[in-house]
């Protein structure tokens, strides 16, 4: 006996009278029908919206004149007559100083300028001679050469500490990121 079948988007079609099978389930369904509101519902509704606006263009209006308070601003009049938050800084450089600081940071860029270029220079040789010395290993031995040209992991981790610009202050707490949320809402947010 010979079936032949042909679907085009799940509606199947068999030769054989007899031969017939469920399709997959199309995903429709029918419509829905629209309830019926009764216009004073929908009209308690809405004034109940508009009431509420009101109230609270009401309240808006009332604390308008009310600036809000900035927390982060205020400082605590203890702290402001504290000696160890005087700023070493408010007493004004003389020219004599400031000539002298522009003249070391001037010796300090030609300094590392120069480490820069040495710095260079052995990398450069260095390169030059590890260059050489694969040449010749792979000369002598390939096996050689492929195990000195495998990357190493060990050289990997790699962390640099170097001089800051300002000292590093003695007993600091330093935070690890957590916080506690103080923020005030006020009713106009």
């Amino acid at each position: 006996m010979l079936f032949l079948v042909s679907s085009s988007r799940n509606i199947s079609t068999y030769i054989h009278p007899l031969y017939f099978r469920a399709t997959e389930v199309l995903l429709g369904e029918p419509l829905k029908k629209k309830k019926r509101i009764d216009p004073a519902v929908v009209r308690a509704r809405e004034e109940r919206k508009r009431k509420k606006l009101q109230k609270r263009v009401r309240q808006l209006e009332k604390h308008a004149t009310h600036m809000k308070p900035i927390f982060e601003i205020d400082t605590l009049p203890e702290l402001l007559q504290n000696e160890k938050r005087s700023c070493h800084l408010s007493v004004p450089l003389s020219e004599k100083e400031i000539e002298r600081r522009k003249s070391l940071e001037k010796e300090w860029c030609k300094y590392k300028h120069a480490q820069w270029i040495r710095d260079l220079h052995v990398i450069k040789s260095i390169m030059k001679s590890q260059e050489i010395a694969l040449k010749e290993l792979k000369a002598v031995s390939k096996q050689l050469y492929k195990r000195a040209v495998e990357f190493d992991d060990l050289y990997m981790p790699y962390s640099v500490t170097g001089p800051v610009y300002t000292p590093p202050i003695k007993n600091y707490d330093s935070p690890d990121g957590e916080y506690i949320e103080t923020t005030v809402k006020y009713v106009g947010e």
